[in-house]
């Protein structure tokens, strides 16, 4: 049976193969509650090296030849063996690694990505027929993406998601481990939407190797903090953050990977905190969005503009995004600490916010730019300069943040909270100039190395204000 038109095989020979095979894996988790994890072991095992044979002799079953001919359903053995064996030797430990996670990842990695693959298949089956056309519309001819991406990332996206909790409730059901169908469901999501942001990622890592790793690591993460909400609850914040993620994209504000990214993001912000804290990170990627197009043909002619049209990719928003992460997820497990780790998340988010005015406003000032360490003039967009009108945009952005963070009552001190969120921001932002200056200069970190540095230092200037005043 072909699943994939002719043409589009020979445009990815592997395509057709890799269905099969990844099918044929999908119902292999149907056994784990029923068997030990050596006989686990052992299989997969099995299976690698069945598969390393039949790779170099393929005409011993020569109707599979095409699937055989691929290293795909090696790496996914591979990966799925890796993740069977760190489960098996955690049992001697106090760490555990649950078999439905390793079950929901078995079925991301293979329906998931096997009904992303029909999808993309003929997605450019369509896209090769509409750019052969005589008069083929402008978008299929510039943005290709549109096509390739987005239908398969969505496909694998809610197909993970079905799979993954059908995949974690047959084992848990027949485990009777006592585990809650609301976490299942819960790692589900979250499993789904990290192979979606692998999936839509160019990468030469084989996708049998990033997505189970990483959607499995994913996973055992979150159940490992033992929290769970209902599903309704998720099933509102992933809805909420794929349709702000999906207008970000149409509105060429992030590509198809930072979409997916804030995605993942949104999600556990709100289920660990609530959709303020969200709302109030997002804030920062509209302001950031917005000025990075203000005056982009300027910036453009002066070779500092955000590349790819000021489109920003999943690096941006997880350097920008981690520490406000780890801080929405702390507030969820230590309620206790719940005020300090409010005024820390505003200073990350406002060191976000300061940053990115600064540089997008502060780089189309008439004034020149004054390197950070010595105040000597510096050329326009040299890591470390800094401008009046860049330092003034950093406040506002800051006091954009904390505004609102009154306005949604996250806060009750209003005062407190300006003071603590402008100098946090403040701060921060001053401390990614100086971290460009000296070691973004030298090599030492990147862009994204000191925005991720940044904002740590941002929460951590807001959070020692809270406890010196407060």
């Amino acid at each position: 049976m072909k699943l994939i038109p002719d043409h589009i095989t020979q445009a990815e020979p592997q395509a057709h193969g890799q269905l099969i095979l990844s099918f044929a894996f999908m119902f292999l988790f149907l056994l784990f509650p029923f068997v030990s994890w050596e006989v686990l072991i052992a299989l997969f095992f099995g299976l690698l090296i069945a598969l390393r044979y039949l790779e170099v002799r393929p005409h011993k079953l020569s109707a599979f030849e095409p699937m055989l001919r691929i290293r795909s359903p090696q790496y996914l053995a591979v990966s799925i063996f890796i993740l069977l064996l760190v489960s098996f030797v955690l049992n001697f430990f106090s760490a555990t690694y649950p078999l439905f996670v390793i079950g929901q990842t078995v079925s991301i990695a293979t329906m998931g990505l096997g009904v992303a693959t029909i999808v993309r298949c003929h997605m450019r089956s369509k896209y090769i027929n509409l750019t052969n056309n005589d008069y083929p519309s402008k978008k299929f001819q510039d943005d290709p993406n549109s096509l390739n991406l987005i239908p398969s990332s969505i496909s694998m996206l809610i197909t993970g998601i079905i799979v993954a909790s059908l995949a974690g409730a047959w084992i848990v059901y027949w485990q009777d481990s006592g585990i809650s169908y609301n976490l299942v469901f819960f790692v589900a999501v979250i499993g789904s939407i990290t192979a979606a942001l692998f999936e839509s990622i160019p990468s030469k890592i084989d996708q049998n190797i990033s997505i189970p790793l990483g959607a499995g690591m994913a996973m055992w993460l979150f159940v490992s903090f033992g929290y769970s909400i209902p599903a309704q609850q998720i099933i509102f914040a992933l809805a909420f953050a794929l349709f702000l993620g999906y207008l970000a994209y149409y509105a060429k504000i992030a590509d198809i990977s930072a979409s997916l990214s804030a995605t993942l993001i949104g999600v556990l912000i709100i289920a660990f905190s609530n959709i303020y804290w969200f709302v109030l990170l997002l804030t920062f990627f509209i302001l950031g969005g917005m000025f990075t197009k203000y005056k982009y043909k300027l910036k453009e002619s002066m070779g500092i503009a955000e590349g790819k049209g000021g489109v920003r990719t999943y690096e941006n928003v997880f350097s920008n995004s981690t520490a406000a992460l780890i801080l929405a997820i702390a507030y969820g497990i230590y309620p206790q600490y719940g005020e300090l780790i409010i005024f820390a998340y505003l200073g990350t988010v406002a060191t976000a916010a300061g940053d990115t005015l600064a540089s997008e406003i502060g780089t189309t000032s008439n004034q020149k730019p004054r390197m950070i360490t010595n105040l000597r003039p510096v050329k326009t967009g040299v890591d470390g300069g800094v401008t009046l009108l860049g330092e003034l945009s950093s406040i506002g952005g800051s006091a954009v943040i904390a505004i609102l963070a009154v306005a949604f009552g996250m806060v009750d001190n209003i005062t407190g909270a300006l003071a603590i969120t402008i100098a946090g921001g403040f701060l921060g932002t001053n401390i990614d100039s100086l971290l460009g200056a000296t070691l973004q200069s030298r090599g030492v970190l990147t862009n994204s190395g000191v925005n991720f540095v940044a904002t740590f230092a941002g929460a951590i200037v807001s959070a020692g204000l809270y406890m010196m005043f407060f």
